[in-house]
């Protein structure tokens, strides 16, 4: 395939994930010429994602334009202690969509493109050097052209973020999920959650049935320290009879990948470039859930550059930051977490009124009774 001529944007972004899709989306929508860089071949290949929707970004944005048969509707909970005692929380009105997630990265595709996004795909980002003033400072990104704002959209390990010394994260989960193409869960209607500190200290293991099969992880928080992956094996021997999953069936697809547990990074932008997603450590420390605080926050980025382009608006860079959300319990949690968890209170204390406040509020939020 040729290469194809530099081009003159106005925005380049690097990955085609939630952030970046909702970052090109927006700025695509004010008419600014935007380009997308995703290193991988088909943007659905190798994800780091579970690909669990909240309600607030299936109704309250962009997503909620994902064809149906691309998401399946969870409308409880159902959490287990170490000990296998479960309780089942739910909340009226609420729900999570699981995905076919390949299929709907293909489909965000497809929707930058539909909005006039020139989506590079198999273009690996390799740097940005600053044009002369007679080119108005704009960045020079090799093989791609010239762009006034340059946004790294690009994971948890952002060579953005590395090229241009802006904040790095620093703190991790380590997950890996298998995948069972056809498999029906006894309780397909639940997304059921494990805790427990001898699989996986510091987060959970889960499975929830998807619109082609059943989802299986399990992730514990990553440290320098700890040699190893999670043994995702050794939680599906003690729980997989329990919930339906056999064990002579082989995943018909692994993926595994560093998840950010930190908070936003510092600095989260500099003048002409900005991070968002899991490349600003855009993700919840306590659950995890990245998809409708990334796309919330990339979808602000784009707004804030289309707006300064068009407008002379504000500056993109401090409305980046303003828009990072703090997560100021959610890090304190994860401390407690961190260095507190033990398994007795969970096996004591499931079903009690006190734990199951608690749980709902990790899992639903301001929305838990």
């Amino acid at each position: 395939m040729a290469a194809q001529p530099e081009r003159d944007y106005d925005l380049v972004i690097v990955g085609a994930s939630f952030a970046g899709a909702a970052c090109a989306i927006a700025a695509a929508q004010y008419g600014l010429r935007v380009c997308v860089l995703e290193r991988k071949r088909d943007p659905g290949l190798k994800l780091h994602t579970t690909g669990i929707i909240v309600k607030e970004a299936a109704e309250k944005t962009w997503l909620n334009k994902v064809p149906q048969d691309l998401v399946r509707r969870v409308e409880r909970v159902r959490l287990y202690a170490p000990n296998l005692r479960d309780v089942a929380l739910q909340v009226p009105d609420y729900y999570f969509l699981t995905t076919d997630t390949p299929n709907l990265m293909r489909w965000l595709a497809d929707e930058m493109r539909d909005q006039g996004v020139d989506l590079r795909l198999a273009q690996s980002f390799t740097g940005a050097s600053r044009e002369p003033l007679a080119h108005l400072g704009r960045w020079h990104v090799p093989g791609i052209g010239r762009t006034r704002w340059l946004v790294g959209a690009d994971g948890a390990k952002s060579r953005v973020a590395q090229r241009f010394d802006l904040g790095r994260v620093e703190h991790f989960l380590y997950g890996v999920e298998y995948e069972f193409a056809g498999l029906e869960l006894r309780e397909p209607d639940a997304l059921h959650c494990f805790v427990s500190k001898q699989f996986a200290p510091g987060y959970i293991g889960w499975a929830t049935q998807n619109p082609t099969g059943v989802q299986f992880g399990l992730a514990f928080r990553h440290r320098a320290s700890r040699t190893g992956t999670p043994d995702i094996d050794a939680l599906r021997a003690r729980v997989g009879h329990r919930i339906g999953i056999p064990d002579d069936l082989s995943p018909s697809a692994i993926r595994a990948g560093l998840i950010p547990c930190g908070g936003p990074v510092t600095p989260i932008a500099r003048p002409g470039v900005i991070l968002t997603g899991d490349a600003a450590g855009i993700v919840s420390p306590v659950t995890a859930g990245g998809i409708h605080s990334a796309w919330q926050h990339g979808w602000a980025v784009g707004e804030a550059v289309a707006r300064h382009e068009r407008d002379g608006g504000p500056s993109p860079e401090l409305e980046a930051e303003r828009a990072a959300p703090r997560y100021r319990i959610k890090r304190a949690l994860r401390w407690a977490f961190d260095h507190c968890q033990t398994d007795w209170p969970f096996d004591l204390m499931l079903g009690s009124a006190p734990m199951r406040w608690a749980a709902s509020h990790v899992y639903f939020g301001r929305r838990s009774p």
